[in-house]
């Protein structure tokens, strides 16, 4: 198999180990060229005190190339826009930076195009049309990649996700046993992908030990801030055979495949395969 390089777009430092991050150490374990591109550092994130010392933007890009490291990525592109954050508060422009949620889609595009042209990329790895669970950054990084791979036809784009179903029954679970506060799960109803429209499962188990290297790397996102338990805490807290079974898999949907069949068990062979399939279906693309 000729090598091929990958380069995957993601809104913040952190959802490149959380969502893909056994995929990526995969990839550079079998010689495939990773390049991380994140759009924003990150810095309207919450955090303890202590992390944003010097600032926490600058804290979690420095966090990122940890992350990169633990998944043999060679090289990491900050696009330098401001993160959007989860509040209103965070509307504004930062620091002179405009908010990624807010910037010219067809301009960010340009530039994401840009790097994939010098980096030659093979596959591109992207978010999903929901953007994960809904953050107005990771929307907006799927409508940027998918702009920019629009005039790449031979640019592979995968988008990362993970099965709706599941996710909605935990969170509907959690809701019932009132460990959820006031968080309504319905909010979740229209989040990730439907498991039928998946087309791509990578079997990443022998990769965990990276993948969970990756995310512990990122010690600001697993802080706790005003005594909230973090998502990313609860998850390192897991012993790593429990892990490997819980995330040892990830998924994917290529928008250009012109039907979704039942995702194969390991579907890596196929993402680094050469060949390209069919144009998007009327309406795939932004």
């Amino acid at each position: 198999m000729s090598r091929r390089c990958v380069v995957a777009v993601n809104a913040h430092p952190d959802d490149e180990a959380i969502l893909m991050g056994g995929t990526l150490a995969r990839l550079s374990a079998e010689g495939h060229r990773v390049v991380l591109v994140t759009a924003t550092d990150g810095d309207a994130g919450p955090s303890c005190a202590e992390y944003a010392v010097g600032g926490l933007g600058a804290r979690r890009l420095l966090e990122l190339r940890a992350s990169a490291l633990a998944l043999g990525a060679a090289e990491v592109i900050d696009l330098g826009y401001g993160d959007s954050g989860m509040g209103p508060e965070s509307l504004r422009p930062c620091g002179g930076r405009a908010r990624l949620h807010a910037v010219d889609v067809a301009e960010a595009a340009t530039r994401v195009g840009a790097i994939f042209h010098e980096q030659q990329a093979d596959v591109v790895i992207g978010y999903d049309e929901a953007g994960g669970y809904g953050h107005r950054d990771h929307v907006q990084v799927h409508r940027i990649v998918r702009r920019a791979v629009h005039d790449l036809p031979h640019v592979r784009l995968f988008e990362a996700t993970v099965p709706r179903e599941p996710i909605l029954r935990a969170v509907r679970i959690g809701h019932r046993m009132h460990l959820l506060g006031d968080f309504d799960p319905n909010e979740w109803a229209g989040a990730f992908t439907p498991s039928a429209s998946i087309t791509h499962r990578v079997d990443v188990r022998d990769h965990i030990h990276a993948k969970r290297a990756a995310m512990a790397a990122h010690q600001s996102q697993a802080s706790s801030a005003g005594g909230r338990s973090r998502s990313l805490a609860l998850t390192l807290s897991v012993p790593t055979p429990l892990l490997r079974h819980a995330v040892g898999r990830e998924f994917f949907v290529e928008p250009r495949r012109a039907t979704s069949p039942p995702a194969p068990a390991d579907a890596f062979n196929d993402i680094v395969h050469s060949g390209t399939v069919s144009s998007p279906q009327k309406g795939q693309h932004e």
